[in-house]
């Protein structure tokens, strides 16, 4: 498959550029959702920036044929697309927000193109998913062994499982929304992404991303343990901030949004 770039690119991955400010942010947005995360965060900041939104090539709002497996088999390949569709937009400075594992692409990113990026905002963040020595990740090997297995076996049943223990918090509309966006997701290309995220290492490259970041992180998150924003606060070669929300849940942005809109109000505008 070739690789789409350009004005093709944007419309694959349903870019959108909304709101009148004149700051520019990125949202984006992490496994198992799109850019529909965002709906009741949005409406906050559209009147002080203009908001850059789009899909992962994963997502399962964007056609599958796009999604080349051994291309997308690293982190780098997303990092490209962002860059792509920041440079078609003809942006040379934004502040960026990246859920899950989209922190981690926008570190990534960062340490490619650090003048595009004034600050990343990284939203249930973490380098690592496994334990590893000296380091607790939030799950062994065999843990995600089975939650491969579960994948592949019956990915309906899984994600009636797996959505309520992301989610965590008691909002059944936000289960109900994430539900709806992982069954979204073509079952081979959820578990190719799963694999490609839990299997992650990135804690070699946080001491090279020198832009100012601000860690948002859920008091108890099933997928990132609160020691992670340690780490990352530790690690991370820029200033950094770390807000703890006093919430549960890998989805912040859907089951406790007036927590999130405020850690972001103070992340945007310091």
């Amino acid at each position: 498959m070739s690789y789409i770039r350009g004005s093709e690119l944007l419309k694959a991955l349903n870019v959108r550029v909304v709101g009148s400010g004149d700051k520019i942010s990125v949202l984006s947005h992490g496994f198992g959702t799109d850019q529909s995360v965002w709906q009741r965060i949005l409406p906050y900041f559209i009147t002080d920036f203009k908001v850059v939104l789009f899909d992962l090539m994963c997502a399962g709002s964007v056609n599958p044929e796009y999604f080349d497996m051994r291309k997308y088999s690293c982190l780098d390949a997303y990092v490209d697309d962002l860059l792509d569709i920041l440079d078609e937009l003809k942006i040379d400075k934004c502040v960026y927000v990246g859920h899950s594992v989209s922190a981690m692409i926008g570190c990534l990113a960062s340490i490619r193109r650090p003048a595009l990026f004034q600050r990343m905002v990284l939203l249930g963040a973490s380098p690592r998913y496994l334990n590893d020595i000296g380091y607790e990740g939030g799950f062994r090997k065999e843990d995600t062994d089975q939650l491969f297995l579960a994948m592949e076996s019956n990915y309906s049943a899984w994600v009636s499982g797996f959505a309520p223990l992301a989610v965590g918090a008691d909002v059944p509309a936000a289960v109900r929304e994430f539900s709806r966006t992982l069954f979204n997701m073509r079952p081979d290309i959820a578990l190719w992404v799963a694999r490609t995220v839990f299997e992650s290492d990135m804690r070699g490259i946080l001491g090279h991303v020198k832009v100012p970041c601000y860690v948002i992180q859920s008091n108890k998150d099933m997928a990132v343990p609160l020691s992670v924003a340690d780490c990352l606060k530790t690690h991370l070669g820029g200033k950094t901030w770390v807000k703890i929300l006093q919430t549960e849940g890998h989805l912040p942005q859907l089951s406790a949004p007036a927590l999130v809109i405020q850690a972001l109000k103070t992340a945007l505008s310091s």
